[in-house]
C-alpha cells in the first residue's frame, strides 16, 4: 500500500460532493467502481494505469505546468485545476507517482496562438458555398437516417457499405464521418448500439431556413470542442494552435485534423486556413451570426413547376421546410441550385404512409406550384391515395394474433401466397390472416412488399406507426451520488486510526518488515522491528527482528508503522 495515498484520501474526505462529481468525470470514473472508502478512492487514482488515462487529457497548460511542478517548480495558475483532478497535493507538490509518471514524458510546447488571417473576398465566397453544401448534405444523411438508421462500426465510424450507399444519394463518402459528428455535435443524431438515428431536434432543424441550420451546427461544434482550444473570452484558440492543444495524447492530431475538416465543412475556417468574416466574432466568444455568410448565398425559393411528365422543378434553392416536405412525397433526382423531383406511385403512397392524404397533398402542391397541378399527377395522386388502406391490419382482441382484413380477396389470396412474406408465418381464418408476428412487424412487411397496407386501432381507425424511434437527444452524465455516498458511509471520525487498519492489514498480507512505534503506559514510546504475522481482535502479531520472539500489539497502542525496506 502506497503511504501517498493518504493526502490525497484526506482531501477527497474533505471535498464537496461537487468537487468529487468533477474529479469523478475528469477522471473517467464508472459509477460502479468498487472503492469501499477514500483510501481506496485514492490509491485508484494513483495507480500508474489511471495516471495514464488522465495524463493524455490534460491541456497545453496543465501538462507544462505539471511538468513544472514535477521539476520543482511552481505550478502557477494551474495548480488549482491540478489539484481539482487529484495530481497535485494542497501545497501544489505532485504525488510522488505523478511526477514517476510525468518524468518520462516530452517536455510540452506552448501553443502558437497567433491571429488568423483574415479570408478574401473569393476565399470568403468558397466558403460561404461550402456551408451551403455542408447544410444540405447534413439534411440529406438526416433523412436517410429517419428512414433508415446508419449502421456503425465498433469504433463509431460509418460503414464502408453505409457511406457507398448515402455516396450514391449524393452525400461524398471521404465525409460522411465528419457530417455524423457535426450531426451529433448539435443534438441531431444519436447512436443506438450500433446504429445511428435522428432525434427530435433533427425535425425541427430539417424546417429551419439555411441560417438557422448552420447557426444551430456551429452552436454544436463550438459546444462539443474539446476545453484546451476553448479561449477564455468563451471562444475558440486560433485554429493554428490546435495541433498543439494537448501535448501527451498520441491520438490528438487525428481529432485535431478531423476538428479542422469540421471546421472548414462548416466555413469556420475558409479552405485556405484563413478566417472569414462571419468567424471572428465568434472565436472572440459571440454568438452565430449568419448575415454576412448567407448574404453571400443565392435567395431561396417557395415555388416551383410542376411538369406533365410528372416531374418538379425548383428554379433555385427551395426553402428548406417545402424540400423536406416535398420529398416525402417525391424522389428527388438531382441536387443543385435548381433541384428536380419525382412523384411515382411509390413516392405518393410513401407520404401517406407518413400521414398524408390526397387533399393535403394537392393542397400542398396547389400552394407552391407556379404552374398549376398536371392531370397526370392529380390521377396519380387521387388513385394512390384511394388504393391506400385497401389492407387493414389490426390486433385480435380474442385471440391477441396479429389481423389482416380487405375488402378485396383478391390481394388476401396473393398476400397468404406472397413468398416473401412467409417469414410471417400467415394463416387463412374467415376470409382474413392471421400472424403470430406482432402488428407493427407485419404492417412494415406488408408495406415493403407494396401492399396499400394501413394500421388501424381496436375501433377501426387508423393510426400510425414509426418504424424507426428516435434515438434520445442527449446521453446523460453518470449519477455518481451512491458512489460518493457509499464513500461518504465508510468515513470515520479518526481518519488515523483507519489509515493506520489499512496499513497493518496490508502489511500482513505482504508479510513485511514493520519499524512500529508503540506507546507505553508511562507515556514513552518504543520502536520495535518486527515482521507481521497477523491482525484480529484488535491486535498485531508478528515476530521481533531484534529479539527473535513472537509479539502480540494492541492495535489502540501503536503510534504509527512504517513499511522497511529489505
Amino acid at each position: 500500500m502506497s503511504t501517498h495515498a493518504r493526502p490525497l484520501a484526506e482531501w477527497l474526505a474533505a471535498a464537496s460532493d461537487d468537487e468529487l462529481i468533477a474529479l469523478l468525470r475528469a477522471r473517467g470514473i464508472r459509477p460502479d467502481v468498487g472503492w469501499q472508502d477514500f483510501f481506496d478512492a485514492a490509491e485508484a487514482l494513483l495507480e500508474p494505469s489511471a495516471l495514464n488515462r488522465v495524463l493524455p487529457t490534460l491541456t497545453s497548460a496543465e501538462a507544462s505546468a505539471l511538468f513544472a511542478a514535477a521539476s520543482g517548480a511552481d505550478a502557477g495558475r494551474q495548480r488549482t485545476a491540478l489539484i481539482a483532478l487529484g495530481l497535485l497535493q494542497t501545497d501544489g507538490a505532485p504525488f510522488p507517482p505523478v511526477t514517476a509518471a510525468v518524468r518520462d514524458r516530452p517536455v510540452p510546447q506552448p501553443p502558437q496562438d497567433s491571429i488568423p488571417r483574415a479570408s478574401t473576398e473569393d476565399a470568403a465566397a468558397h466558403a460561404a458555398e461550402r456551408a451551403l453544401t455542408t447544410v444540405a448534405a447534413v439534411a440529406d444523411l438526416l433523412l436517410h437516417a429517419r428512414d433508415k438508421p446508419l449502421t456503425l462500426l465498433s469504433g463509431g465510424t460509418v460503414s464502408a457499405g453505409e457511406k457507398k450507399q448515402l455516396a450514391e444519394n449524393g452525400i461524398p463518402a471521404e465525409s460522411v464521418d465528419s457530417l455524423v459528428q457535426l450531426a451529433v455535435d448539435a443534438g441531431l443524431a444519436a447512436a443506438d448500439g450500433k446504429r445511428m438515428g435522428t432525434t427530435a431536434a433533427a425535425e425541427q432543424w430539417l424546417r429551419f431556413s439555411v441560417a438557422e441550420r448552420w447557426s444551430a451546427l456551429v452552436g454544436g461544434f463550438h459546444d462539443s470542442m474539446p476545453r484546451g482550444i476553448r479561449s477564455p473570452s468563451g471562444g475558440w484558440t486560433a485554429p493554428s494552435a490546435w495541433p498543439s492543444a494537448y501535448p501527451w495524447d498520441p491520438a490528438w492530431p487525428e481529432r485535431s485534423a478531423a476538428l479542422r475538416e469540421r471546421a472548414r465543412l462548416l466555413a469556420v475556417i475558409a479552405d485556405d486556413g484563413s478566417e472569414p468574416a462571419w468567424s471572428a466574432p465568434m472565436r472572440a466568444g459571440a454568438e452565430p451570426d449568419a448575415r454576412e455568410l448567407t448574404a453571400l448565398l443565392p435567395a431561396e425559393v417557395d415555388r416551383i413547376f410542376l411538369q406533365n411528365d410528372l416531374t418538379a422543378i425548383s428554379p433555385g434553392p427551395l426553402a428548406p421546410a417545402l424540400d423536406v416536405r416535398l420529398r416525402t412525397i417525391a424522389d428527388r433526382e438531382s441536387a443543385a441550385q435548381a433541384s428536380s423531383y419525382r412523384f411515382t406511385g411509390e413516392s405518393i403512397a410513401r407520404g401517406v404512409v407518413a400521414g398524408e392524404t390526397e387533399k393535403s397533398i394537392l393542397d400542398f402542391l396547389s400552394g407552391i406550384t407556379l404552374t398549376g397541378i398536371p392531370q397526370p399527377l392529380h390521377y396519380l395522386v387521387a388513385q394512390t391515395a384511394q388504393r391506400h388502406g385497401l389492407v387493414r391490419v389490426s390486433t385480435d382482441l380474442e385471440t391477441g394474433r396479429t389481423r389482416i382484413d380487405s375488402v378485396d380477396q383478391n390481394l388476401i389470396e396473393a398476400i397468404a401466397v406472397d413468398q416473401a412474406l412467409r417469414p410471417l408465418g400467415l394463416t387463412k381464418h374467415v376470409g382474413s390472416i392471421t400472424s403470430r408476428v406482432g402488428r407493427d412487424t407485419v404492417y412494415w412487411a406488408l408495406t415493403d412488399a407494396r401492399y396499400p397496407a394501413t394500421l388501424v386501432d381496436e375501433n377501426g381507425q387508423a393510426i400510425a406507426s414509426d418504424r424507426h424511434p428516435l434515438a434520445p437527444s442527449a446521453t446523460p452524465f453518470p449519477d455518481y451520488s451512491a458512489l460518493i455516498g457509499a464513500l461518504r458511509a465508510h468515513q470515520g471520525p479518526d481518519a488515523d486510526a483507519a489509515w493506520l487498519d489499512r496499513e497493518l492489514d496490508a502489511a500482513v498480507r505482504a508479510h513485511a518488515v514493520l519499524k512500529v512505534v508503540v506507546g507505553m503506559p508511562d507515556g514513552s514510546t518504543r520502536e520495535l522491528i518486527m515482521e507481521a504475522t497477523g491482525l484480529g481482535g484488535g491486535r498485531l502479531r508478528g515476530r521481533d527482528r531484534a529479539a527473535d520472539v513472537e509479539r502480540t500489539l494492541p492495535v489502540s497502542s501503536i503510534r504509527s508503522a512504517t513499511i522497511v525496506a529489505q
